[in-house]
């Protein structure tokens, strides 16, 4: 059958008892990056958290920022690394549920900090996010007084902030740090 056979159908979750997830169309999921049938994480990917906005989903994050899992994520994976024996213990919940279809060693495509070689984990963090046209007219007020060389690369600037439609203030790591 297609993956479009699919479409508005329910799954029991692997991990949570008594929840119910829901089978959606997402364009970012082909054949060519695995099955084709894809987990969303909404709070740990720009594809996914668009496809969960779309369908009114929550932006639920079970790890926290040290790459652990948080107690919403149950007893069985609380304080467990993700990317570690978090592994191992989801995969553990998931022979004992009698949901594991098959088990291979898998390189995924995680970004990697360019420090440490180590994968990174993408996850959600709290935002300030503030007026739009407050933010937008100040920056433009600011650009207008600022020495720009070539000055042709100002009016570009200028341009690009008229377009931009969300504003965040984000303190969420230190400059030059990945």
């Amino acid at each position: 059958f297609s993956g479009a056979d699919l479409a508005d159908g329910s799954c029991a979750h692997p991990t949570i008892p008594g929840r119910v997830s829901p089978l959606l169309p997402a364009n970012h999921v082909t054949m060519t990056k695995g099955t084709g049938l894809v987990h969303t994480a909404p709070a740990h990917g720009m594809e996914d958290y668009s496809v969960a906005s779309h369908h009114q989903l929550p932006t639920d994050c079970l790890v926290d920022e040290s790459g652990y899992f948080t107690e919403a994520a149950g007893p069985e994976l609380k304080n467990k690394n993700v990317l570690e024996e978090g592994n191992e213990a989801v995969i553990k919940m998931l022979q004992a549920a009698g949901s594991l279809l098959k088990e291979e060693k898998y390189v995924h495509s995680y970004p990697y900090d360019w420090r440490t070689k180590k994968p990174m984990i993408i996850r959600a963090s709290k935002q300030w996010f503030v007026n739009t046209a407050d933010v937008k007219a100040a920056a433009q007020d600011v650009l207008k007084k600022v020495k720009v060389i070539p000055t042709s690369a100002a009016n570009r600037m200028l341009e690009m902030l008229d377009r931009r439609t969300f504003w965040c203030i984000s303190r969420q790591r230190c400059w030059g740090v990945p």
